[in-house]
């Protein structure tokens, strides 16, 4: 490990003619090198290995539906009549060893807020807080059974996509970027599309790449004229001048990286770089609608008072995927989001209303255009809901039982996965832990969870941890 003074005395080593000189070729060999290095990547015999997947993908792409808070199971996706008939009554004793935030064990069962039907040629029940999301029953796979090991929201967020309730652990998507790479080298492999009236709790480390090279993180966009912060190039510099000082800056990192054997961390901003310089003119065609129809803008409910913020980003981020994005989520949620303490009737209708008619037109468009048959969707949030009442009308964070569904990328559509017990309170039937989930993900991209390793602080790293298994039995 160089020193701070040893960096400073070779950088200081390079004479004025020296630094001249190859400056001012720069621009030219690092454009041929460019060009090189596209070549060797294409036909194979680059030395740095090239991200495919172990086997046969059935996906290619991810899109992450978060709904940030917690959305409540029994309400929306996992019918309980056992729950509605104890309604008003204790929680009975066969189940009431269970850990809870705010001890509301002893507090009285709430049954289901909304009737559920069935759907479908499926015949798959979903509530009437989801009335447009229930006309593609027969696509959705619902994973009644899920299951994590906290009872707080950062926690369980991190959980959900790190693998680990503790922060500085990459994200899935981290891992997937790492695994697989772009479709499209002037995007990022990783897109987040958080809600704009707030943050996550855990924040932005949720999407962040860990360990992992920074490279991989998450890339926040937004909708509007500047989907990327800091990305766009000063009205004063054409983009000659901006590709010259780029060059140099690159030329004079790469020295620095050649002597510090390639740290991955230094390679990674080179490329960071290099990424956002592309960005600058790939990024404004992203957001602009203008080729869209009214049509599918009206398929996401854009321009309807309800629907027009997260149908934007809905609509946004099926763009990215057409471009060669990999894995993108979708916030819903600001910092309290799904979380309904209190009158959880108020709280759902609110949110399925904002966000159930843009996640069906999303569904139905991905669909139209052949993007679903190898593009995973998952919907589902940090954890479920408790079937115990707190503060009257509402309910407590729940991960021991909760439901997640699947659609797209070969999933086997129109079934139930798992179940919870009669009351939705834990997961008793073919439970799928988060390492689970992340097993399958992966595994429907191609790859193995076992296998997809980084070598961190002396041990192989991986996304599962030492756990996890395929549901293979929703695989087509």
């Amino acid at each position: 490990m160089h020193s701070y003074r040893s960096s400073i005395a070779a950088a200081n080593s390079v004479s004025r003619r020296d630094f001249l000189s190859q400056a001012g070729g720069g621009a030219g060999v690092l454009g041929l090198a460019a060009l090189l290095a596209d070549e060797a990547r294409a036909s194979g015999s680059a030395k740095q290995t090239i991200p495919s997947p172990h086997f046969q993908p059935r996906a290619k792409r991810v899109l992450w539906l978060f709904m940030h808070g917690g959305p409540s199971a029994m309400d929306l996706l996992d019918p309980k009549p056992e729950l509605m008939r104890l309604s008003g009554k204790p929680l009975p004793d066969s189940l009431a060893d269970v850990m809870t935030r705010r001890n509301v064990v002893k507090n009285p069962l709430l049954g289901p807020i909304r009737p559920f039907r069935k759907h479908g040629e499926s015949g798959l029940e979903i509530s009437d807080f989801l009335p447009h999301t229930a006309q593609h029953a027969d696509k959705l796979c619902v994973l009644r059974s899920c299951n994590g090991d906290s009872v707080n929201h950062p926690q369980s967020v991190y959980q959900m996509n790190t693998g680990s309730i503790l922060i500085g652990r990459p994200s899935v998507g981290s891992w997937v970027a790492y695994g697989l790479g772009s479709e499209n080298r002037d995007m990022p492999a990783f897109v987040v599309l958080p809600d704009p009236s707030g943050g996550i709790k855990g924040g932005p480390p949720a999407w962040g790449a860990g360990y992992l090279p920074a490279l991989y993180q998450g890339t926040t966009i937004r909708p509007g004229q500047t989907p990327i912060l800091h990305v766009s190039r000063p009205s004063d510099v054409s983009a000659e001048q901006q590709r010259r000082t780029l060059d140099l800056i690159n030329s004079l990192n790469r020295r620095h990286a050649e002597a510090r054997d390639y740290n991955d961390e230094l390679l990674a901003r080179i490329e960071s770089y290099e990424l956002a310089f592309r960005m600058q003119s790939s990024a404004p065609e992203l957001v602009e609608f203008t080729q869209e129809t009214a049509d599918t803008q009206k398929l996401y409910g854009i321009g309807e008072k309800d629907t027009d913020e997260f149908g934007t980003r809905c609509l946004l981020a099926r763009r990215m995927l057409e471009r060669g994005v990999r894995f993108v989520q979708v916030y819903s949620g600001d910092t309290n989001g799904w979380d309904a303490h209190s009158n959880i009737a108020k709280n759902h209708d609110e949110y399925c209303r904002r966000t159930d008619k843009p996640i069906a037109g999303l569904l139905t468009d991905l669909e139209q255009r052949g993007l679903l048959e190898d593009t995973l969707v998952i919907w589902g949030g940090e954890f479920g809901r408790m079937p115990m009442s707190e503060q009257g009308t509402g309910r407590d964070h729940n991960p021991w039982g909760y439901s997640v569904w699947f659609a797209g990328a070969h999933v086997r559509g129109g079934m139930a996965y798992g179940a919870t017990d009669e009351v939705g309170l834990r997961a008793v039937e073919k439970p799928v832990h988060v390492h689970d989930l992340h097993a399958t993900i992966l595994h429907l991209l191609g790859l193995d969870h076992e296998h997809l390793t980084y070598y961190h602080n002396g041990r192989d790293e991986r996304l599962t941890n030492v756990a996890g298994k395929v549901v293979t039995d929703i695989l087509t």
